[in-house]
Parts: C-alpha cells; sequence; structure tokens
C-alpha cells in the first residue's frame, strides 16, 4: 500500500487456529492493541546469506524510519496469505511472485511464538536489490543477521517483530 494513502482496511480477525472469527477496521485493530488478524513477511536473502533489510519511510503511520523485513503486509479482509503476498511483492518491491520461486519458511502465531500477529514468513532468493517503491523505503542494506544485531545493538530501530523473526528463521 503506498504509504500516503490513508486506507482503513478490514482486517480479518481470527481465533487461536488462525480461523476467521470476525472483522474491523485496521485502525481499530491498532487503537486497541489487537494481535489476532494476519500478516505477510517476507525475506529477501542473497547468495551470500544476507538479507536485504530496508529502512520505512518516514511519513509511515508505525515504526517510521525504522529497519523493516524485505516485504511485509497486512491480510486484508477476504484476502489468503497467498493473495496477500502477490499484491504486496508488486506493490512494494516491484516483483511478480508468478515468476520466482518464493519459499513459506514458517506460520507464527502470537500465542505459540509471542509476534504482533498471526503470520506467515517467507524467503525469495535473490542477486540484487529489487526495485521498491520509494514511498515505502528510503533506503536498505543487505546484513548478515550477525550484522543486523551489531546495528540494533549500536541503536539502530527496528519494526517490532524483525529481530525476533530473523532469529527464529536465521539465528545468531
Amino acid at each position: 500500500m503506498n504509504s500516503n494513502q490513508t486506507l482503513d482496511e478490514f482486517l480479518d480477525l481470527v481465533d487461536e487456529n488462525d480461523k476467521v472469527i470476525g472483522k474491523k477496521r485496521r485502525s481499530e485493530v491498532y487503537a486497541k492493541h489487537l494481535s489476532n488478524f494476519r500478516v505477510v513477511n517476507v525475506f529477501l536473502v542473497n547468495p551470500k546469506g544476507e538479507i536485504w533489510i530496508p529502512r520505512r519511510s518516514a511519513d509511515k503511520r508505525i515504526f517510521p524510519l525504522c529497519l523493516d523485513m524485505s516485504m511485509g503486509g497486512h491480510v486484508e479482509s477476504g484476502e489468503s496469505y497467498e493473495d496477500t503476498l502477490k499484491r504486496e511483492m508488486q506493490e512494494e518491491l516491484n516483483i511478480n511472485i508468478n515468476q520466482t520461486q518464493v519459499r513459506l519458511l514458517g506460520h507464527l502465531s502470537p500465542q505459540k511464538n509471542g509476534v504482533s500477529a498471526n503470520m506467515n514468513v517467507y524467503e525469495l532468493k535473490m542477486n540484487n536489490a529489487p526495485k521498491y517503491n520509494k514511498n515505502d523505503f528510503v533506503e536498505y542494506f543487505w546484513l548478515t543477521p550477525k550484522s543486523l544485531f551489531e546495528r540494533i545493538a549500536k541503536g539502530d530501530k527496528t519494526k517490532g517483530d524483525l529481530p525476533k523473526l530473523v532469529r527464529i528463521f536465521y539465528g545468531e
């Protein structure tokens, strides 16, 4: 989604088994600090094992100017994780997933893994940086997990789940 848009889309609410039980507007989900909604996250990884880590733009509603997952997006009401993956990869990174091999790393939940939402986390192997949406990100880095955690230790801010997801799927 273009960060300048003020869309307040509906998000499906889910139970502990990730089954839809209702829906609420995104603004209400965040205002009430709910975690029973769905998101997708993707890590782009190069042949050296470095992860493409972008910095969010200053006008993002949450976590402005923080380091982020390579791609992340909310699963809108009625969408599947795969629908969202396809839509967000195109919008944020200009990548058509029909022409790539995206691999599911795993499904995480707030109850079992302490993450912010129910999420599918994917990986895409890439040699070069994507042609990312400049409204979403202001810069990027290719970082090993160790380098990422060194930046965090020195005070670089991140989107909430980034360190947790890197630890779960890439170690350090």
